[in-house]
């Protein structure tokens, strides 16, 4: 121990110490839906997107990629009182009105729109810098987020297009995967978690039907968890409200992979709705019992519709309760 102790000393720094006098802890950032708390950190109360770590947040176009991005910031910014966001944009995804109508408070966020993956490289790690330079007791909590970066263009690709070459950029996945490599040590360094949307595409003769992400490598090895999305339209009547939309595990090491669940994702002000997906799991370990189209809660039956539009009434401590044992039997490793 004491030769361990002297080589810590004598090669370390503010970020290298013995495993067993380490204090941190994981830690997580409320999505706004239990069950998608559930899919990435095994935990549908405490849990949330890890608030150190990168979590890459995939799926086709309009499955609700950004809607997802600001429900997490907003829960960030509720949840850290003196905390603030640095939201790189490029798409124009994102503006003051969309932001204020998901009551997200402005004055918080660093909208920053960024057109090449190198200009988000410098802007993130300057960013950074300036936090690792402060006192840690000066550092307030700090969320980034990259929507998308399927969006980035290359410096090169963008003088090409200007000289008329008809080439393609073959440099940008490497420029991807050299970002990523340089921030994700800065990241876990500074305890900064970074949301990053992409976009996936269908893989041409592929056996099976599979989708891949955009971008190269480079994301798929920095992100701890990276979650595919799929979706279907929400209607009440003939009007569409929102998307019913399946989230599944394609990497996570906080929670088991392959699973999948499905959250309801609203149009307007609401965003994520905290307890869809809550019935699915609770048939499946027995806490309520499905009787044909009804479901059976405290000996009465009713239709989830119902149950969906009180969620209060009959998502009661005790049922939470259970409910937070079985995601930890669905989601966490080692869970039974």
């Amino acid at each position: 121990m004491d030769l361990l102790n002297e080589i810590v000393k004598e090669i370390g720094s503010d970020y290298a110490k013995i495993a067993s006098e380490e204090t941190d802890t994981e830690t997580y950032i409320d999505t706004g839906s239990y069950v998608f708390n559930g899919l990435v950190s095994g935990s549908l109360s405490d849990g949330g997107v890890s608030n150190n770590r990168i979590t890459a947040i995939a799926g086709e176009t309009s499955t609700g990629k950004t809607f997802f991005s600001l429900a997490v910031v907003k829960n960030f910014l509720d949840h850290n009182p003196k905390g603030y966001v640095l939201y790189f944009d490029t798409e124009s995804a994102v503006n003051k009105d969309m932001l204020e109508d998901r009551k997200i408070d402005t004055k918080r966020v660093a909208h920053i729109e960024v057109v090449t993956i190198e200009e988000f490289r410098t802007k993130a790690l300057k960013a950074i810098d300036i936090y690792l330079n402060k006192p840690i007791e000066e550092r307030t909590p700090c969320l980034f987020v990259l929507d998308s970066l399927g969006m980035l263009s290359t410096e090169k690709e963008i003088r090409d297009a200007l000289d008329d070459k008809q080439v393609r950029d073959m440099t940008k996945s490497q420029l991807v995967k050299g970002a990523f490599r340089m921030l994700t040590l800065k990241l876990g360094q500074a305890n900064v978690p970074l949301i990053v949307t992409n976009h996936t595409y269908d893989v041409i003769g592929a056996y099976v039907p599979t989708k891949e992400m955009g971008g190269g490598s480079g994301l798929k090895y920095a992100a701890s968890t990276i979650i595919y999305l799929s979706k279907s339209k929400e209607k009440v009547g003939t009007e569409v409200v929102g998307n019913i939309i399946k989230a599944k595990t394609v990497k996570s090491r906080l929670s088991k992979e392959n699973k999948q669940v499905e959250i309801r994702l609203f149009y307007d002000e609401r965003g994520l709705d905290k307890y869809y997906g809550l019935l699915d799991l609770a048939e499946k370990y027995e806490i309520v019992k499905k009787v044909g189209n009804r479901y059976e809660i405290d000996g009465k039956k009713v239709y989830a519709k119902e149950v969906y539009t009180n969620p209060e009434k009959y998502f009661t401590e005790e049922i939470m309760e259970q409910l937070e044992q079985a995601a930890k039997s669905e989601f966490s490793y080692g869970g039974t």
